[in-house]
């Protein structure tokens, strides 16, 4: 069936004795019928426009628009003319209402078939656009157009339906799509062979879906992770910029260590890259994917003040764990005039704003968490938006933890001593059994953390921080950096890190230096934190790690 013309998208709003308002897309005239029929006479119009995030004002003189929060743009610019105007799924099933102010109006919707039932005189079809978890019911008739080509269709081919809003018999939602004339209609936009279609109907296992990555998306885990990763980006620029902090872009490729760890990827266009010396190669000297922006956008914090970054990092660690990557994305806002009293209290309201940014946004995929992955993860939210952080010095910490032992109340694989490291085991009692929540820890040995840390007055510890959260382990790290010059080449050389390859970090303290504090956070864990998935590899789109770099 040849596929006809798509009108330009027009919505019409308006009450009895009102006059109308018409949202057109860019491009279309005034008289371009759209897919959608007046309804001018339809008392249910404000219902309509609340749905959609718009809000009507009718007078004597003329209507007008005005988005609703700063939402519904896309129904004025229109980025849909190729199949002449849609609704976004979400618009219609996460309404406040569940789409129930929408019935009796013809609406159009495109997405991707989960499930199609055909059988002789009927056929259900369920879609899902990726605009939400929820799938919107079509109920078609043989009068609409375009039912013999769809039943011939299955799960994954992409379709646009226009129909009619009615109430739904089914349970589990409060409205469907009817297609039960010849002005209805359904477009197979892209067939699919339902047998080489390899997303069934089904679960799958996360290692079958990790082996199509280009596919996973349409899946239910991957789909929900995606949208709360979305909601994750977004709020993180959101408490920044409503706090004042500048963004930073800071570089990727870098010939600085900042971990000090030398886990770095060497990047070169030499064939024999071990033969690069001074001089030497495209950059003149050894260059490598960064490990980290942190001392980068230091540089810009002692100019403007507070600013962050948030970009992809690197690490070289041959470890296949199921909280490592090779590629993996960081936020990390540097404050001036900071210590790390500021550095804590920053790090604590960022993650709490998070957590509660992910209650109010993504509800229907903490359902579907909730159900099938982590039936804790929004009790877990719940708390960190709402409960304060406990705070323990690293030594308080390590007594805790040995009260632990003696008592006998846990018995762990690696050894508790001051001036070792906190291990994920360790980590995880204190905020799952101990203290019930999230812990900041802060002064770790000296020995533990980075060269850049600033020293304590007892010369043992550095005024450093990580920020504990259950069910995850270290999700910040930071510090109060060191802005004494003399002390910073101390650590520098106790380290055996070559203080030219710092020349211009150390600059910073000859030039007007100032106390200032950052923090970093793994942004990949912050989503496991908020979804409750288990391996990092899951939470990134095209996840890298030892022998795995394919999409």
């Amino acid at each position: 069936m040849a596929m006809r013309p798509l009108a330009a998208p027009s919505l019409v709003l308006g009450r009895p004795g009102a006059r109308v308002l018409v949202v057109r897309a860019p491009g279309s005239h005034a008289g371009t019928p759209g897919p959608f029929p007046s309804l001018a006479a339809r008392p249910s119009c404000c219902g309509l426009a609340v749905a959609l995030g718009v809000a009507v004002r009718h007078c004597s003189g003329r209507s007008r628009l005005r988005a609703k929060d700063g939402e519904v743009e896309e129904l004025r610019k229109g980025y849909n003319k190729a199949v002449g105007g849609r609704l976004r799924i979400k618009q219609i099933t996460d309404a406040a209402d569940g789409g129930r102010s929408l019935i009796g109006s013809k609406v159009a919707v495109c997405g991707w078939v989960r499930t199609l039932r055909a059988q002789k005189g009927l056929a259900f079809l369920k879609i899902n656009d990726g605009s939400t978890f929820r799938e919107l019911q079509a109920v078609l008739l043989p009068e609409a157009e375009g039912f013999e080509a769809i039943c011939a269709q299955g799960t994954g081919a992409s379709v646009r339906i226009e129909g009619e809003v009615v109430e739904s018999p089914a349970t589990g939602q409060a409205v469907e799509i009817s297609c039960a004339t010849s002005e209805h209609r359904v477009v197979v936009l892209g067939s699919v062979d339902s047998k080489a279609y390899p997303l069934a109907k089904k679960k799958h296992s996360i290692e079958f879906l990790r082996e199509i990555a280009h596919l996973r998306p349409r899946s239910n885990l991957i789909g929900a992770v995606s949208r709360v990763r979305n909601a994750l980006a977004t709020c993180t620029h959101n408490f920044f910029q409503n706090r004042g902090f500048l963004y930073v872009h800071t570089p990727i490729i870098t010939t600085a260590d900042c971990e000090g760890a030398g886990e770095m990827f060497r990047i070169s266009t030499d064939e024999n890259p071990k033969d690069e010396g001074a001089g030497g190669g495209f950059f003149g000297r050894p260059a490598y994917l960064t490990v980290s922006g942190q001392l980068a956008v230091e540089n810009y914090c002692c100019a403007l003040g507070d600013v962050y970054t948030f970009g992809p990092t690197f690490r070289a660690e041959n470890s296949s764990t199921t909280r490592h990557l090779a590629e993996f994305w960081m936020i990390e806002p540097e404050m001036a005039f900071a210590n790390l009293e500021d550095d804590m209290d920053c790090a604590e309201d960022y993650i709490r704003f998070c957590a509660q940014s992910v209650l109010d946004n993504c509800a229907s995929d903490l359902e579907f968490f909730i159900n099938r992955v982590d039936k804790d993860v929004k009790d877990r939210l719940e708390m960190l938006a709402s409960k304060s952080f406990a705070r323990i010095t690293y030594t308080e910490a390590v007594e805790v933890l040995q009260k632990e032992i003696q008592e006998k109340k846990v018995k762990f694989e690696f050894e508790v001593a001051w001036g070792k490291e906190l291990q994920t085991e360790h980590e995880k009692h204190l905020t799952d059994v101990v203290y019930k929540g999230p812990v900041v820890v802060y002064n770790y040995p000296k020995a533990c953390k980075a060269f850049y840390m600033r020293l304590n007055d007892d010369g043992k510890t550095v005024a450093a921080m990580d920020i504990l959260c259950p069910g995850i382990g270290e999700l910040v790290g930071g510090s109060q950096r060191e802005e004494r010059l003399e002390v910073l080449d101390e650590r520098l050389e106790a380290l055996g890190l070559p203080k030219e390859d710092y020349w211009w970090y150390r600059d910073l303290r000859i030039h007007g230096s100032v106390p200032h504090a950052g923090f970093g956070v793994g942004f990949e864990r912050l989503v496991m934190l908020c979804s409750g998935v288990q391996n990092i590899r899951d939470v990134i789109p095209f996840p890298r790690y030892p022998g795995h770099a394919a999409f």
